[in-house]
């Protein structure tokens, strides 16, 4: 069952029409009613991101208005930031302050209730396929806690979020290319942890 996020933080169901990127033109000249409609359209999913990275709703809700906030900022006050992909820079916001706040507060706890994997062709050797096949909220939250950061950074943006890989990239600031091989030794690894301590 998803998390809801507090009244405050409900979205709207209909979403405005306009691209992402003529908001922001216009929200860069201030318009509020632009970047409402960008809060709106990217609310629910930071919120949901910045959660499982602090898997506590009041905090992960101080920490959403501190992204959108910054967001604001730096579009009305540096008008020559060129912004190609929003998704992908808010997220990018979204996880600098994160990485900020846990090097601030205690060590990441994650949710993997809701973590969704798509299945892939089901062959024993597929390391996402072992993963789907043993999939449950406690084994697999189990097992991303022993994961390195940056393998968690891959899997929560991947599979949590449903980032592309370009767009995983560019929130981590890497080459696609690294991402990829992240997200495969991460699933592997994945793989060892669930067979090894044999969650069920």
């Amino acid at each position: 069952m998803n998390r809801p996020i507090r009244k405050k933080y409900t979205v709207k169901t209909h979403q405005q029409e306009l691209p992402d990127q003529i908001l922001i033109d216009r929200a860069t000249y201030g318009d509020q009613e632009a970047f409402g409609d960008l809060y709106e359209r990217y609310l629910e999913p930071i919120y949901r991101y910045v959660y499982y990275r602090v898997s506590t709703p009041e905090e992960a809700e101080d920490l959403t208005e501190t992204i959108f906030l910054r967001a604001w900022e730096t579009l009305v006050m540096k008008k020559n930031t060129k912004i190609d992909n929003f998704k992908a820079w808010i997220y990018r916001i979204a996880h600098n302050l994160t990485v900020d706040y846990h090097r601030k507060k205690r060590p990441i706890q994650l949710d993997a209730s809701q973590l969704e994997v798509s299945a892939p062709e089901p062959t024993l050797s597929n390391p996402e396929f072992v993963v789907q096949d043993k999939l449950s909220a406690q084994s697999l939250n189990k097992a991303i806690e022993k994961l390195e950061e940056s393998f968690q950074n891959v899997i929560i943006l991947r599979f949590f979020n449903k980032l592309s890989h370009a767009e995983t990239a560019e929130v981590l600031g890497m080459k696609e290319g690294n991402v990829r091989v992240i997200q495969y030794r991460a699933l592997k690894k994945l793989q060892t942890i669930l067979t090894e301590e044999n969650y069920e």
